[in-house]
């Protein structure tokens, strides 16, 4: 009864526990879980940038990012050069102690973590996919996994729909703005999706129609704390970042007076 609220960033599960105990006291909370961010890329984009902002989405950090994007949604016209583009780039990135000088993709934060992810990535294969790079741990000591890019993963599969928080990239192909948009919107989640396109009025159709709390136009990721860092869906409750999450931390009051 002596917390006013409580503020966590964290997975789902938690985020549960944390929501069924507060509601013993009523007390308010602002969850921010988990994403499976998708980068949607059709084909008037500008590939060669976009391949790297890609990379960057889901590999720094090794992948242990709410927002990353772990899910690549291509039109199909240039499905084989984005994806090549994107392996050669990831091709370059060195992997080892985030210290050390050059190092792109550190270590995941434990090794029982890289089992659950390799775990999941072998079931997803069962249910469909081909790696075109990466797939295994690193040997040696630490918790280091190869940057693995999967391709041919449908929708169902649990790679498309689970959160790895690892450094695990599906790509999807898709034919029309439609079907893009409804694989986008096709999970449990909605953190942060980027849109890739030089056509304005489709760039904002599509942010307007997806369902995620933060879209990036042309660039991923892009946030400031200026603006509202925020969750739809199984991503989250409530506001981090600017003004507006401040608001969480104040309480409204009426009070009248007879003069």
């Amino acid at each position: 009864p002596d917390i006013g609220g409580i503020v966590l960033t964290g997975g789902v599960p938690t985020g549960q526990a944390v929501m069924a105990k507060a509601s013993e006291q009523l007390t308010p909370v602002t969850l921010e879980l988990g994403g499976k961010g998708a980068n949607v890329v059709f084909p008037d984009a500008n590939l060669k940038y976009c391949a790297k902002a890609i990379c960057f989405g889901i590999f720094m950090n090794a992948g242990q990012m709410c927002w990353a994007g772990s899910r690549l949604i291509v039109h199909e016209d240039i499905h084989d050069e984005l994806v090549n583009a994107v392996v050669e780039e990831v091709g370059k990135w060195k992997i080892g102690p985030g210290m050390s000088e050059g190092v792109r993709i550190g270590s995941l934060v434990h090794t029982d973590h890289r089992a659950d992810i390799l775990r999941m990535l072998e079931e997803g294969l069962k249910q469909g996919g081909t790696v075109v790079i990466g797939g295994a741990a690193v040997e040696g000591e630490g918790a280091f996994m190869q940057p693995t890019v999967v391709t041919d993963v449908d929708s169902t599969n649990l790679l498309f729909q689970e959160e790895l928080f690892g450094p695990v990239l599906t790509v999807t192909k898709f034919a029309e703005e439609a079907e893009a948009l409804a694989l986008a919107n096709d999970t449990p989640f909605g953190l942060l999706n980027g849109v890739w396109t030089n056509d304005l009025s489709r760039a904002h159709r599509l942010a307007r129609d997806v369902q995620s709390g933060m879209v990036s136009i042309n660039e991923f990721p892009i946030t400031f704390p200026q603006t509202a860092f925020t969750g739809w869906k199984q991503s989250g409750i409530g506001i981090e970042q600017s003004q507006d999450a401040l608001r969480f931390y104040t309480r409204v009051k009426n009070v009248n007076v007879k003069l």
